[in-house]
């Protein structure tokens, strides 16, 4: 079969800057094919850029995607607030939908966490782009100690959030608390968001405070090491930019800045989570191989 054939075929489900940054780095797949880029206004810069970078376009939303298909994934992003009817759309067809949006809906998957398992799932949640970067790191530290309590403030360039971004604050805290509690077993988490005017435009951070009892400080640092190697294979960006480990408390930073394609340094956030979502459907497509390959 020629590499063009076994490529999944896929649609972006929003034009927003998510939705363009998407379309780009799923254009330099080797294993996906972007069939479609789908937006609600037909004159959005974002369905513009789509069109020039050589990718089909609709302003029909959710209802061309459905026409356009069979899509072998489709990726939302639009809002959390639109999620649910966009799957109970997709989901009849047989379509994997990765979301992107901070809803609490489908099984949520964090790559280096447990993406083993993301092929065995039509429906992903990828949490949020603070979740994506602070979950690998606290997952890493919960099986060196027990946390207590675990606080992460995430901090963003105003200008990496866009309409939906800002609509969704409320879904993004509530969505990550619950994965952070999910995958650390910790019931006490606070999580906070910051939108920062500042110019020049910050890189997105996000800042975790951990407290726990008996903490050993060498393999808490191993963990933390490990778990940032993992995310820079797919996020070159990510890295932990401080790391203050006590007996009973971890301080700990990473700092994600966007390197290569359209997007500003600043925008980190997205960087990660789409960078996450293009991962999680191309692993997809290897499984999709190695099922054709041994029926």
């Amino acid at each position: 079969m020629a590499a063009d054939e076994q490529r999944l075929r896929v649609a972006v489900l929003g034009a927003g800057l998510v939705g363009v940054d998407l379309a780009d780095k799923i254009r330099q797949s080797e294993k996906l094919e972007l069939a479609l880029v789908a937006g609600r206004d037909r004159d959005s810069l974002g369905l513009l850029r789509a069109a020039e970078m050589g990718h089909p376009t609709t302003a029909g939303g959710i209802r061309a995607v459905v026409d356009a298909g069979p899509f072998d994934v489709v990726f939302d992003a639009t809002n959390a607030d639109s999620h649910a009817e966009h799957w109970a759309a997709l989901r009849p067809i047989g379509t994997t939908l990765i979301d992107l949006t901070p809803t609490e809906l489908g099984t949520v998957i964090v790559p280096g966490v447990n993406s083993h398992r993301s092929a065995a799932y039509r429906h992903v949640n990828l949490v949020s782009c603070g979740g994506q970067a602070a979950i690998p790191v606290l997952y890493a530290i919960s099986k060196r100690c027990t946390p207590t309590y675990i606080e992460v403030v995430s901090t963003g360039a105003s200008a990496s959030a866009g309409r939906a971004t800002r609509l969704n604050l409320d879904q993004y805290i509530t969505t990550t608390s619950a994965a952070i509690r999910t995958f650390t077993g910790t019931r006490d988490v606070k999580v906070m968001v910051n939108l920062s005017p500042a110019r020049p435009a910050p890189p997105f951070r996000v800042a975790m405070t951990v407290l726990a009892e008996g903490i050993r400080s060498a393999p808490v640092r191993t963990s933390i090491a490990a778990a940032a190697q993992a995310v820079c294979a797919y996020t070159p960006g990510f890295k932990v930019t401080s790391l203050v480990v006590g007996a009973r408390r971890i301080s700990v930073a990473v700092e994600v800045t966007a390197s290569g394609g359209r997007l500003p340094r600043h925008a980190g956030s997205v960087d990660i989570i789409n960078a996450a979502a293009v991962l999680l459907a191309e692993q997809s497509a290897a499984a999709s191989r190695r099922r054709e390959s041994h029926p």
